[in-house]
């Protein structure tokens, strides 16, 4: 299987293409940069020079992947916006994967791992796994509760992600990564895994965007002020 991977969620502009199959995704092509803004300038570029690296058209490619979130609400919604397009224009399936899901399966054969994503405000994006089976879903935890998840998870435990660094205090003897993204390689293989039934490219938010709509619009009067 061919497909091409999308990645602006998080810290990573990226556009790989992968060839998938019982040994493993081989990579054929592959842009790839640190980036927090400026990802919908980038992106088609990187897709077309990840497909030009690669020696494949747009039309060989099987199925187009791409990280649904959680993360950055603006970088996200570029990714999707981009993977969608494509594989509406290539009749291809669109599949989604979590940006937690695929940071878990890039810390390795861990078999108790914290996927840990800084989402400011005192809060982190995090799923945890134990013998490599999710303990739950993917939720917006205070630091304090994290705290306590992983304190509970044993020195054994990973913790990867861009939150795995607000834990320094309890993470003595515990192997910490603090990765820009996933590993291309690993969205490759979960994206070919996946049935594009079950994980559609649509947006994982955990919280309410930062951003709020106007209470009115341009141009138009302010309420009266009420007085007693």
């Amino acid at each position: 299987m061919k497909l091409m991977v999308v990645d602006t969620a998080l810290g990573l502009c990226t556009a790989g293409v992968f060839e998938v199959d019982d040994a493993g995704a081989r990579r054929l092509g592959l842009r790839s940069e640190p980036m927090v803004k400026g990802h919908s300038e980038r992106i088609a570029g990187f897709a077309r020079d990840a497909a030009a690296q690669a020696g494949v058209a747009f039309a060989d490619l099987d199925r187009i992947g791409v990280t649904v979130g959680p993360g950055s609400f603006t970088g996200l919604r570029v990714g999707l916006a981009f993977a969608q397009g494509l594989a509406a224009a290539l009749d291809r399936p669109a599949v989604g994967v979590s940006a937690l899901d695929a940071l878990a399966a890039s810390a390795g054969e861990a078999l108790t791992v914290a996927a840990l994503i800084d989402a400011r405000r005192g809060q982190v994006y995090a799923r945890f796994w134990r013998v490599g089976e999710p303990e739950g879903p993917a939720e917006a935890l205070t630091l304090a509760a994290a705290a306590a998840r992983i304190a509970a998870m044993g020195t054994a435990a990973v913790l990867v992600g861009s939150g795995a660094a607000l834990f320094a205090d309890i993470a003595a003897g515990r192997t910490v990564l603090t990765p820009d993204g996933p590993e291309p390689e690993v969205l490759a293989r979960l994206v070919a895994a996946a049935d594009p039934a079950s994980a559609p490219a649509r947006p994982l938010y955990l919280r309410a965007p930062d951003a709020t709509p106007p209470t009115r619009l341009p141009g138009q009067a302010r309420a009266p002020v009420r007085t007693a």
